[in-house]
């Protein structure tokens, strides 16, 4: 196991490196500094030497990745890339365009990300499985059928119109929440709960239908047959053995999500007022905030990567059988 993990987290560098190169390239092939500057600035009447100062004051005079004016190591400390994206991989995320401390950021802006993210994601994991379960219990009767028709229309519609929809219904029209904001605390509830569930209601569809061909998959396995021909009633099998031997699947999607869960929502946070994660990098994107992008991709990769290797601990878990060397 310490062996796997080891080699798992050395694979993990050069991961971590290409996308820091990748970002930084793409986003000085599309924005150069003059750019940023004339972005931060204002593109009016902008004069060369306010950009130049700009520049000068953000540390974008510098080569990119390699510095001929300097000598010895300098030629690559004293460019963008080190001094901007370097000191990722110790965590410091540095400073963006407009002077705070993104890592501040970061640590302020999860727990809004985490209060819509976190219940939305364990209140939906329990029904969607649970509403499989029941289809599956049910498989091939007007009740599947119309639950699999059910799941088909919810996934039609778009996340977008949940949102819209609910805030004119639940809010505007019957005021039983504020439409947007947040506050913290115990007044953060009533914030948060339409959030949760409109981010709830719009998986059910795909969720649910993932989880019922999971749980028909194992239905027609020999483990099934033997179960019943011991006498074991359908809910008995269903519950006891197809839902355990179906773990290993649903944790290959589930476990993968919990880091990410740090990053927020970028939709349900920027049209809900939500001070998290999502609408930070949506709002950085907006500004062409090299620091604060290149921060949240950075960041991103490393909780994926941390999802990949808890999947893998997982299965040990829940099948004995599985083993990491």
């Amino acid at each position: 196991m310490i062996a796997y993990l080891v080699r798992r987290m050395l694979y993990a560098i050069p991961i971590l490196v290409g996308v820091n190169l990748l970002t930084f390239s793409l986003f000085f092939v599309v924005n150069t500094p003059d750019d940023m500057a004339r972005m931060q600035l204002g593109i009016k009447r902008v004069t060369v030497d306010a950009i130049r100062q700009w520049e000068h004051q953000k540390g974008y005079d510098k080569p990119l990745f390699y510095n001929r004016a300097e000598d010895g190591i300098g030629r690559i400390t004293n460019t963008i890339f080190w001094q901007k994206s370097a000191s990722m991989f110790w965590l410091d995320f540095g400073y963006s365009d407009d002077g705070r401390d993104i890592s501040r950021e970061i640590r302020t802006r999860m727990w809004p990300s985490l209060a819509i993210a976190l219940p939305t994601f364990l209140v939906g994991l329990i029904f969607y499985i649970s509403f499989a379960l029941v289809m599956t219990l049910f498989r091939a009767t007007k009740l599947d059928q119309a639950g699999v028709a059910l799941c088909v229309v919810l996934m039609s519609v778009s996340s977008l119109f949940y949102i819209i929809g609910g805030q004119f219904v639940i809010s505007k029209l019957w005021h039983l929440v504020p439409i947007s904001g947040y506050a913290g605390g115990l007044n953060s509830f009533r914030f948060v709960v339409l959030p949760v569930v409109i981010g709830v209601i719009s998986g059910i569809g795909s969720s649910s239908r993932w989880y019922r061909t999971i749980f028909l998959e194992e239905m027609g396995k020999d483990y099934v047959r033997t179960a019943r021909a011991k006498g074991l009633s359908e809910i008995a099998v269903l519950f006891i053995h197809v839902l355990k031997n179906a773990m290993i699947p649903i944790l290959t999607g589930v476990v993968v999500v919990i880091p990410l869960l740090f990053m927020g929502s970028l939709l349900t946070e920027s049209f809900f007022g939500i001070p998290g994660l999502g609408s930070y990098t949506i709002d950085a994107i907006n500004a062409q905030d090299f620091a604060i992008v290149r921060a949240m991709v950075f960041l991103g990769s490393l909780l994926y990567i941390a999802g990949l290797m808890l999947t893998d601990i997982s299965y040990t878990v829940v099948d004995p059988r599985v083993r990491l060397s």
